[in-house]
């Protein structure tokens, strides 16, 4: 499955997960994460789809050639920023600014802009630069996506654990880019021979593996 339909079908899971009454129910409540409600959860998750049409609109073209996806990892400044620092404060303003206008209105909104996308982006070539103003960076439309996908699958989880789900289930062709972009932050973070050991022999696993 290339990246676009994996990005897709993730996309559809979290317009379906939107949309269930178990999330309508209950909006208001805390969410599995800190300091966000589950309506901002779901208005999080819904700007994974939102933040895809964004990139691809019109825009100026980038000065630079995208650069590698682990490069924009490295850059991120989000990933180890505290909860209560700048970046993250910002996110969940955002998000549940985003899902203030309620389940119905986001499933909806959600669910039109995945119609868009999937008559778009299929016909788009997997190495067009997708410039990230916020970033001041590019990246090839592929490897966005990737990003995208990583953040459905981590918050679509999110949203099934906090509305009483115990998980919920990607397909395996979406799951991989994930899982190996995972993978390969973990192994940056603590050494490929300490990743190794966490998957192959737990005696010797390191503490902690996480990647992000």
């Amino acid at each position: 499955m290339r990246v676009v339909d994996a990005y897709l079908d993730a996309a559809g899971e979290a317009v379906t997960l939107l949309g269930s009454p178990e999330v309508a129910a209950a909006w208001p409540r805390p969410s599995a994460l800190t300091g966000l409600t589950v309506g901002g959860l779901a208005g999080h998750l819904a700007h994974q789809l939102f933040s895809t049409s964004d990139a691809l609109a019109p825009t100026e073209a980038p000065t630079e050639p995208p650069i590698p996806l682990l490069t924009h990892y490295a850059r991120a400044t989000w990933i180890d920023a505290p909860l209560d620092g700048e970046a993250n404060v910002g996110i969940r303003e955002r998000s549940e600014g985003i899902g203030a206008e309620g389940p119905a209105f986001l499933a909806g909104t959600a669910g039109t802009v995945l119609s868009q996308q999937r008559a778009q982006l299929p016909e788009l070539p997997p190495d067009r630069p997708v410039l990230l103003p916020a970033n001041g960076w590019a990246l090839r439309l592929e490897d966005f996506l990737v990003t995208r996908l990583l953040e459905l699958a981590v918050h679509l989880d999110d949203l099934a654990v906090s509305v009483g789900h115990e998980e919920h289930r990607l397909s395996d062709a979406a799951l991989d880019p994930v899982l190996a972009l995972l993978a390969r932050l973990a192994a940056r973070r603590h050494g490929g021979t300490a990743l190794l050991r966490a998957l192959t022999r737990v005696e010797r696993a390191p503490s902690a593996i996480n990647a992000i």
